[in-house]
């Protein structure tokens, strides 16, 4: 692989100051942000006044402590502009969650905040290894999804050729990638799986792609894929994070040379780390619920929203601020199997342990008896035959219980076998009966 380490004059002066001067900015941005909130928008005035608590009363960073969370129903309650901070008339760009799971969450930018969207995700392409001139293949969905449009915006804000090609259409996706000679991909981790599938399929070795690194976000991914994805292209795999709530993608990147967690922009955006049962700060290095306040954002300041992504605060080590983990999941997807927590993120880490099995899966939540039990939609790898497929069935089953301590059920399919996803994986599937 390439080495792709920024080069001297390469970064914003931000990412190499010290943390005292880091921190003096966060008090000075957050007691704007807090202000900003508490005068323009409703819900958090009331919100405030409940807890009593005043945007005055903040005089040090730990203070923010005292402050009432913001959860995603807060959001769906005050569809669609209730929680915007500016006037109709200031508002440069709306984006919205796609409303699955209820009511959509709607957020709003200024210019000012475009622009500083602009900057943080061109500082997150930079710190994975893009350089101006370089060219991006962005197979992340446009429209109201904040991925493609956010990825584009800091394309242009770094100077790079961007190819907005978007989701789907898997062969067109191989096809441009070689004939453009894309030098970087953003897209999710799933669907990069699904894009490695097509090079197979047209015969072509992707090891010989043009592609020096791929930014892959939008859905938890272990490190034993980023280990799979960059044998198989022979590039660099590098974690990106956001939520629309927050921004979107490029509240957090990891830098190329190190890829050891994901610097968070605390210039513009505060984390802290929170129990997910009792809301109580964590110090950094504890597993926790990541929390996240924005500090210079005009038309949807955020205050202390819950994420439910599970995550822990490290030091600094290729930038001055603060890394995160890379998430384990999320505590609102948790499975609970037989009192037993069990995540995506740990049957992904087993399957790619598993030799014969490809790294494509899907878990069926089902009821045996009046028992839940889990099923694990998994495939073959090509050229697998019956006796190999019912060793790595025994295997899996085996591993999963020796590492979680849960007996579940293995189906192995054909190569193909497991529905593909051309945007964010859908990793579990509920059949279990309604209204119990």
């Amino acid at each position: 692989m390439e080495d792709l380490s920024p080069k001297a004059g390469d970064l914003d002066h931000i990412e190499t100051a010290s943390r005292d001067e880091i921190s003096a900015l966060q008090l000075e941005r957050m007691k704007w942000s807090l202000a900003h909130a508490y005068n323009n928008v409703p819900h958090y005035r009331a919100a405030f006044d409940k807890a009593g608590v005043h945007p005055d009363d903040l005089q040090s960073l730990a203070d923010l402590a005292k402050f009432p969370f913001t959860v995603k129903t807060d959001l769906r309650d005050n569809y669609p502009f209730g929680m915007f901070a500016v006037p109709s008339d200031q508002v440069a760009r709306v984006h919205a969650s796609s409303g699955t799971t209820g009511q959509p969450t709607v957020v709003g930018y200024t210019r000012n905040d475009l622009d500083m969207w602009g900057g943080v995700v061109a500082r997150s392409l930079r710190a994975a290894g893009l350089r101006a001139g370089d060219m991006l293949h962005n197979a992340y969905g446009y429209g109201l999804f904040t991925g493609g449009l956010g990825i584009h915006l800091g394309a242009d804000t770094l100077g790079l050729t961007t190819v907005p090609i978007s989701g789907g259409m898997t062969p067109r996706q191989v096809r441009l990638i070689e004939d453009f000679r894309a030098d970087g991909i953003t897209v999710t981790p799933s669907y990069a799986l699904s894009i490695l599938d097509e090079y197979a399929t047209q015969g072509l070795d992707p090891r010989e792609s043009p592609l020096k690194v791929g930014i892959f976000g939008a859905e938890p991914w272990t490190n034993a894929m980023r280990r799979e994805i960059e044998d198989a292209f022979d590039m660099h795999a590098v974690d990106i994070y956001g939520l629309s709530e927050v921004v979107g993608p490029g509240v957090a990147c990891e830098c190329v040379e190190t890829k050891d967690g994901l610097h968070i922009w605390e210039d513009h955006f505060y984390p802290e780390v929170i129990d997910p049962e009792t809301g109580e700060v964590l110090p950094d290095g504890e597993l926790g619920e990541l929390v996240f306040t924005s500090l210079s954002k005009e038309a949807f300041p955020i205050i202390r929203y819950r994420t439910r992504d599970l995550t822990r605060l490290l030091p600094g080590t290729a930038r001055s601020m603060r890394r995160m983990e890379k998430v384990t999941g999320r505590s609102d997807d948790m499975i609970i199997l037989r009192g037993v927590n069990v995540f995506p993120t740990q049957i992904e880490e087993i399957l790619m342990q598993v030799q014969g099995l490809a790294p494509h899966f899907q878990i069926e939540l089902h009821r045996k008896g009046r028992m839940d039990a889990m099923r694990v939609l998994c495939e073959a790898c090509e050229g697998v035959n019956m006796p190999a497929r019912e060793a790595a069935v025994k295997d899996m089953g085996h591993r999963i219980k020796q590492v979680i301590g849960v007996s579940v059920e293995i189906n192995v399919s054909d190569p193909g076998g497991v529905a593909r996803s051309q945007g964010k994986a859908v990793r579990i599937i509920d059949n279990r009966p309604k209204g119990d």
